[in-house]
C-alpha cells in the first residue's frame, strides 16, 4: 500500500523489453536508503517489484500487460518517474490509499496557471470518471491529489507549487498521458451496490457494510 505521496524523482536509465516483459531501471538516492530485492515501489503509481539493485539504481520488471495499458509505454532513456516506497505499518498515511494498481490512463487537456496553484484538466474513460467524486482523492502517477471538479467528460484538480516541485507533474503539458487510479474506498461501495438487491444505495446499506 502506498499514500500518493511522492519520495523522490528517479530517472530511467535503462529500458530493456522482450517478449514476456519489460526491465526497468532506475537511477534514485533516497529509494535505496533501505531498499531489498522484492520490495514493492510505485513507478508513476504503478506497484512494481524490486528484481536488483545497486548503489545508484534498481531494477523492476514490468510486465507486457501492465507495460502496454499504462503510460509506462511512453517511457524512453533519460525520462523522469515519480517514485514511493511502499509505507510501513508504522507509517503515516499522508495522502490517501492508494494500491498501485491502475485503473486506467487520462491525457490532459487543459493546463491552467493560477495565483497559487496550477490547475490541470482531465479526459478520461467513463468507467473511471463513474468513480470520481469532487472534494475526492484520486492518484495521477502516483501522487494522491484533491479532485476539484467532475463532468462527464473529464475532471479538474489543483495543484500547489510544493506538489509540483516534488514531482513530475510540472513538467507534463496539453497532451500528455497519465496514469490513474481511482480511490479504493469508492471502489468498495460501488461493489457493494452492484452486488446489492435492492435498487437503490441507502444509508442503512452502508452501515450495514461498516461505512
Amino acid at each position: 500500500m502506498f499514500t500518493g505521496i511522492i519520495e523522490e524523482i528517479g530517472k530511467v536509465e535503462r529500458i530493456q523489453k522482450d517478449t514476456c516483459n519489460c526491465k526497468l531501471s532506475i537511477k534514485a538516492s533516497k529509494i535505496l536508503e533501505d531498499i531489498h530485492l522484492g520490495d514493492s515501489i510505485a513507478v508513476n503509481g504503478i506497484c512494481l517489484t524490486v528484481t536488483c539493485f545497486t548503489r545508484q539504481s534498481f531494477t523492476v520488471d514490468v510486465m507486457n500487460e501492465t507495460w502496454n495499458r499504462t503510460a509506462l509505454s511512453l517511457l524512453r532513456h533519460g525520462n523522469l518517474v515519480n517514485l514511493e516506497r511502499a509505507m510501513p505499518m508504522n507509517g503515516r498515511l499522508g495522502g490517501h490509499i492508494v494500491t498501485g494498481h491502475i485503473d486506467g490512463t487520462g491525457r490532459i487537456s487543459s493546463v491552467r496557471r493560477d495565483k497559487n496553484a496550477v490547475w490541470y484538466q482531465i479526459n478520461t474513460q467513463r468507467e473511471i470518471l463513474n468513480l470520481i467524486v469532487e472534494k475526492g482523492s484520486i492518484a495521477i502517477d502516483g501522487i494522491s491529489l484533491t479532485v476539484a471538479k467532475v463532468s462527464k467528460a473529464d475532471f479538474s484538480v489543483s495543484v500547489i507549487p510544493h506538489t509540483l516541485e516534488q514531482t513530475i507533474l510540472k513538467n507534463k503539458q496539453v497532451g500528455d498521458m497519465v496514469n490513474l487510479e481511482n480511490d479504493i474506498l469508492g471502489k468498495y461501495v460501488q461493489k457493494l451496490i452492484d452486488n446489492s438487491n435492492e435498487t437503490e444505495l441507502s444509508k442503512e446499506l452502508l452501515c450495514r457494510y461498516g461505512f
